[in-house]
């Protein structure tokens, strides 16, 4: 016998018992998207590799030690996708769609990390992301906080996600305040973790967010990068915070949250949890308004954030949200097949809200009833010998306390349509 072949460590089947709540989340995610104007974008899962070196700094962990790559029959670089930001821009000023135009789109699709397998975290994983371009004011970045924060509290998770805030300045600030971060790190350089050395030269704001005990002792005395924000990103910090203050928003200042990714400049947000163990983000992003001009384009001012779906997924299970069942109704046979399926075609022509499940293959009245009731659905409706001849159906509630009754097939969709109103 063959030896089986499974999954990729990391890569995740979700199976048909998984996958209502996905689509129960992606729906109410996408409907509010939707309702703040934003339009969906797709992109493929594959890019040259260049655009992530480029757009997501070199010096990360990311680029360094996550990506999956590998050189096509040309002998081109590829990589698949481990985050959506990049590719996102690179589609859209590819198509002309950032040239003196606001933009709202978002997208959603899998991701690709090599990273170690942890609850929520995964090598193949999820995000839906959303970006905003075009628009250069504190009130678009509300806008996205906002709209996260309207989300939860519609996914019933607002108790179990805290919002952290940070601002890293415009390129001028962040630059002041790396010559002073190095100059303080250089002296307790033998404190640091390895990683944390190797940062110091390159990439010395991605320090702070070191997990290594000894450099989190080291950067409790850090300077801190508020202290070196200048007065134009200090104006915008104070306006996102006003907003967020008239609308009720509760936020955590972190100095310390910097994400992992180098085109982040302004503002930075995360939603984090510790419902899942160990503190985690559930949602994070921030302004990159030098990415577009980065990777080819005019400057333009850019904001988004992104979602991880999995660890969405972890938090609503732990409230169990009410699913709606596969289907409304089951259609049971005992005669010819035939005369069950284009019935069932006819309910499906006549109500496309309808969801109508047909028992297929044999079984008696009562093992079919059992899997009736078993599918979830409301209603049975039954098609015997004598519904056939009286040109009649019978409809069974399988959930309430109704009765069954025998119902003209000419007024079956009628009466369906009344029932799930």
């Amino acid at each position: 016998m063959s030896q089986k072949i499974t999954s990729i460590r990391g890569m995740n089947d979700i199976l048909p018992t998984q996958t209502p709540l996905w689509q129960w989340l992606e729906s109410r995610v996408r409907n509010l998207l939707q309702s703040y104007g934003y339009g969906e974008i797709r992109m493929p899962i594959v890019e040259h590799t260049e655009l992530f070196k480029r757009s997501i700094g070199e010096v990360t962990d990311i680029v360094e030690k996550e990506m999956y790559t590998f050189a096509d029959r040309n002998g081109d670089s590829l990589t698949l996708r481990p985050e959506g930001t990049a590719s996102c821009v690179r589609a859209a000023e590819e198509h002309g769609l950032l040239y003196n135009q606001v933009q709202r789109l978002w997208y959603t699709g899998p991701m690709f990390r090599h990273e170690r397998p942890q609850a929520g975290r995964y090598r193949q994983f999820h995000q839906i992301g959303v970006e905003a371009f075009g628009m250069q004011g504190p009130d678009i970045d509300a806008e996205l906080i906002l709209m996260t924060a309207r989300l939860w509290r519609e996914l019933g998770i607002s108790d179990l996600v805290t919002l952290e805030l940070n601002s890293l300045g415009d390129s001028e600030d962040r630059a002041r305040y790396r010559d002073a971060l190095v100059a303080y790190l250089s002296q307790h350089i033998d404190a640091l973790d390895e990683d944390s050395r190797r940062r110091l030269e390159k990439n010395p704001l991605r320090i702070l967010d070191s997990k290594d005990a000894g450099t989190r002792a080291v950067l409790q005395n850090a300077p801190r990068f508020d202290d070196y924000l200048g007065e134009q990103a200090r104006e915008h910090f104070a306006g996102l915070r006003q907003v967020l203050d008239a609308a009720g928003i509760s936020y955590r200042l972190n100095s310390a949250l910097v994400r992992g990714l180098d085109y982040y400049g302004k503002t930075v947000f995360e939603w984090v949890t510790d419902a899942l163990g160990a503190q985690g983000t559930v949602c994070a992003g921030g302004r990159y308004d030098g990415l577009v001009s980065q990777l080819g384009g005019k400057p333009t001012p850019a904001v988004g954030f992104a979602m991880g779906v999995e660890r969405l997924i972890l938090l609503l299970e732990q409230r169990a949200p009410e699913l709606p069942a596969p289907a409304d109704v089951y259609l049971v046979s005992t005669v010819a097949p035939a005369a069950a399926l284009v019935l069932a075609e006819e309910l499906r022509a006549a109500l496309p809200q309808l969801r109508v499940q047909s028992h297929c293959g044999s079984g008696s009245l009562k093992s079919q009833m059992k899997k009736a009731d078993k599918s979830g659905a409301r209603w049975a409706l039954i098609v015997g010998e004598d519904e056939l001849a009286a040109g009649e159906i019978t409809l069974k509630p399988l959930r309430g306390d109704s009765e069954q009754q025998r119902i003209a097939r000419a007024a079956l969709a009628d009466t369906l349509a009344a029932q799930i109103k």
